[in-house]
């Protein structure tokens, strides 16, 4: 325990002299009677209660009084909390694959629902950021704790080239991840990396394999929601009017692998994504700090409620305030 007014504690040098008072005034008691009553009466003058029950009021309001002096130097208790720091990269599929509409109303869409699921579930004081990807990545929200800004961020993606480059975009969401800076006691917050993807991929220069090497290195999980199924189909407008049917399976064996890799988890739907899981991993790994709040309220409080209960017992069996 510490204290904001450490010298206001002198007032507890106080206690001792009413002791010290209490002390004499009991001592003289006995002489007072004397001036008033011969000897034999002196029974009938001076009750002679049991000791604790006499000098208990007093220890209360003693007691009472000196918290309330340790209040005057406003106290401060140092307690252990959970760190509120931590980051979610969220890596959105914005192939022209994801414009199936095998799951309703489109691959694209229930991936953005089930990201939203996740920034509702995002605690106080956690970053988030987007990262979408086609044959390219780019960030469309950098890490923020501003949850309107990745909600607009995610509601503004849409379905682009057919091109998909998976291993590129787990590879910036690493890169963005350990971009955050260090806190307070000089370490990286913890991250995780959340893949919406129907795992297709078409282009790149890094492997999923080569991204999943990384995120283990640097302790970031990848998780990862498989959205679509076996039966996708994506339609093309080719010249002279004709329109071109595109099989686009999904592929969750690679989100699979992705996952297992980096200790993270595979969803085989953006519907069964558990957005909590996600955040209670992640909280798991943000560690601890000490922090520091002011009981002068708890002090006063505890002083006074002491103070009462003496007065209370005082006048309960003596009729009197000690």
């Amino acid at each position: 325990m510490s204290f904001a007014a450490p010298h206001l504690l002198v007032w507890l040098l106080l206690i001792p002299l009413v002791v010290a008072g209490y002390a004499l005034v009991e001592s003289q008691r006995e002489r007072r009677a004397r001036k008033w009553a011969t000897t034999a009466l002196l029974p009938n003058m001076v009750a002679r209660a049991p000791a604790w029950r006499r000098h208990l009021p007093f220890a209360l309001m003693l007691f009472g009084l000196a918290l309330l002096l340790v209040g005057f130097a406003r106290p401060k208790a140092t307690h252990t909390v959970k760190r509120q720091e931590a980051t979610v990269v969220v890596v959105l599929d914005v192939s022209g694959s994801m414009a199936a509409n095998d799951v309703q109303p489109s691959r694209l869409a229930a991936a953005k629902a089930a990201a939203y699921r996740l920034v509702d579930a995002l605690p106080h004081g956690y970053r988030m950021s987007v990262v979408v990807f086609s044959d390219h990545s780019s960030v469309i929200a950098p890490p923020t704790e501003d949850v309107n800004a990745i909600r607009a961020a995610i509601a503004r993606a849409h379905a682009g080239p057919q091109g998909t480059a998976l291993g590129d975009a787990v590879d910036h969401a690493i890169t963005v991840a350990r971009q955050v800076p260090a806190n307070s006691v000089g370490k990286k917050p913890p991250a995780s990396i959340v893949v919406f993807s129907d795992g297709g991929i078409t282009a790149g220069r890094v492997t999923p394999q080569q991204a999943a090497s990384r995120a283990t290195a640097v302790g970031v999980p990848v998780f990862t929601v498989a959205v679509g199924t076996p039966q996708g189909v994506v339609h093309q407008q080719l010249q002279g009017g004709f329109d071109e049917q595109i099989q686009v399976p999904v592929a969750d064996s690679v989100l699979q692998q992705l996952s297992h890799d980096t200790r993270g988890r595979l969803w085989t739907s953006a519907g069964a994504f558990d957005a909590h899981a996600v955040i209670g991993e992640l909280g798991s790994r943000t560690g601890t700090r000490h922090a520091t709040v002011e009981v002068t309220a708890i002090a006063a409080a505890g002083g006074i409620a002491f103070m009462l209960a003496g007065a209370a017992i005082s006048g309960l069996w003596f009729r009197r305030v000690t």
